[in-house]
């Protein structure tokens, strides 16, 4: 499998928290032929099932969904929106967008606002509001909008396609979490022609970004007794910010958290996935700052609860329009989740 295209097919697409079905049939014609079973549940998790022995649950998880826009209001050919997910307002204005009317019609635009050279001086060193914004995709009328398909409450995403600008460096959006989703495919790939020891669920959950909604109705479905959510995480070695202030770092492989807002994770958990690491030759290193969290804060929490850690490719400039990762790191994130799994039933976690 290419795993360029694949990082392309899944950042390029389209899937705003709770508007995910395009990302969804995207990771469905990858996995076909890689699990035994898979369905999409009510709320738009994609959930499969790769059968082995039976003896215990694991679930990966990985969310499908991104950071996007919603229309909110349209007025004289110009388009309102609010935020879906967590945003810097102040990088927004001059940035491209793809609308996706009700028709399946992808619209593009531009976000604007009131430009410097107009406002009065005491307004211009002012932070950018989000009231201030709005979506221009050249209409001048109601009529031209509704030729266009555009409506309220149609999502939008930043339309900026994948790009590797140079060898071991890809730009694109939404790599938190199409990161975290390519990582489960290329897992359950080199896993296909085996047999584990456990049955192994993947679940590409929906709406992570709206507060981890999806993957508690999926954690409730699959009962597991042991889980890893993989994630695109928050890469910030870069200037003004000091080191310990530095979530994670690119080029030195997979980020597996000791602690966010949502999960302290265990000792033998961590101290597991260290071991397989240094096994394997695989480079690491640590998430610690407790910013933000993940989906596995929700699941090892699910009924009478179950451990769980983080792995995650790290990323530069999450939440905004580009971000920037190492296909290093992504490989060795592939390679870590692989061997956890493959050691995992010698290990005491089960």
């Amino acid at each position: 499998m290419d795993r360029i295209k694949l990082l392309r097919d899944l950042s390029d697409s389209f899937g705003v928290g709770g508007f995910e079905e395009e990302t969804v049939e995207i990771i469905r014609k990858y996995i076909e032929g890689m699990v035994d079973e898979f369905y999409t549940d009510r709320v738009g998790n994609l959930i499969a099932l790769k059968r082995g022995e039976g003896k215990a649950k694991i679930m990966l998880d990985a969310h499908s969904d991104e950071v996007g826009l919603i229309v909110s209001h349209i007025e004289k050919g110009f388009i309102k929106f609010t935020t879906i997910g967590g945003w810097d307002v102040r990088i927004l204005p001059g940035h491209a967008v793809t609308i996706k009317t009700r028709d399946g019609r992808k619209v593009r635009g531009v976000i604007g606002t009131i430009p410097p050279h107009v406002l009065p001086p005491e307004e211009r060193n002012k932070p950018i509001l989000l009231d201030k914004l709005y979506i221009d995709v050249g209409a001048t009328s109601q009529e031209e909008i509704e030729a266009k398909g555009i409506n309220v409450g149609d999502p939008a995403v930043l339309h900026y396609p994948l790009e590797q600008i140079d060898k071991d460096t890809l730009m694109g959006k939404a790599f938190d979490d199409r990161a975290g989703c390519a990582v489960a495919i290329s897992v359950l790939e080199k896993l296909k022609n085996e047999k584990l020891p456990f049955d192994l669920y993947v679940s590409f959950s929906m709406g992570e970004e709206l507060g981890l909604r999806g993957t508690r109705t999926a954690a409730w479905q699959i009962e597991p007794d042991f889980a890893i959510a993989l994630e695109g995480t928050i890469a910030a070695d870069t200037p003004g910010i000091p080191p310990e202030k530095q979530p994670t770092k690119l080029g030195k492989g997979p980020a597996i958290t000791i602690a966010d807002r949502s999960i302290v994770v265990k000792q033998e958990v961590l101290r597991f996935f260290e071991n397989v690491a240094q096994k394997y030759n695989i480079p690491y290193q640590y998430k610690i700052p407790a910013f933000g969290g993940t989906d596995a804060g929700m699941i090892h929490l699910t009924k009478k609860g179950c451990k769980a850690g983080v792995i995650s490719v790290p990323s530069r400039y999450i939440h905004s329009p580009l971000s920037i990762m190492k296909i290093s790191d992504f490989d060795y994130t592939v390679e870590l989740v692989y061997y956890i799994l493959k050691e995992l039933n010698s290990s005491q976690l089960l």
